[in-house]
């Protein structure tokens, strides 16, 4: 069974959104790095560069398989974690902290209203 956060927003792609004022920290789910199976690379945007809600901003290596990362809200990167260049492995063991993606700059709040509660996605990934 996956984790699912009560305190986090979700996309249809499994990403997952920690909204701190107007800041956001965003990662993949829980149930997306089970998917995906050993994580062994991840290709992060630079800080400065502006995400377009729904656009690719970078991908996940596993052994068999590489994913595009969806931006959840539109947004300026303010920061990496750098920490999963050297060892991505942790988007695997601690999805929801030690392996958190970026964090954006929320340009357009109005955007969050669009992500899924814990509760919908829940049932999107029990489908």
């Amino acid at each position: 069974m996956s984790k699912i956060p009560e305190d986090l927003l979700y996309t249809t792609e499994h990403e997952w959104v920690q909204v701190e004022g107007d800041e956001c920290v965003v990662g993949i789910t829980d149930y997306a790095q089970g998917e995906l199976g050993d994580i062994v690379f991840v290709e992060l945007p630079e800080p400065d560069e502006f995400l377009t809600q729904g656009s690719s901003f970078g991908t996940v290596e596993a052994v068999k398989t590489v994913e595009d990362l969806y931006a959840p809200i539109s947004g300026e990167v303010l920061e990496i974690n750098t920490a999963l260049t050297e060892d991505a492995v942790r988007i695997n063991t601690d999805p929801y902290g030690e392996g958190w993606m970026l964090k954006l700059k929320v340009t357009n709040g109005s955007e969050l209203e669009s992500l899924l509660t814990p509760e919908a996605y829940s049932k999107l990934i029990e489908e």
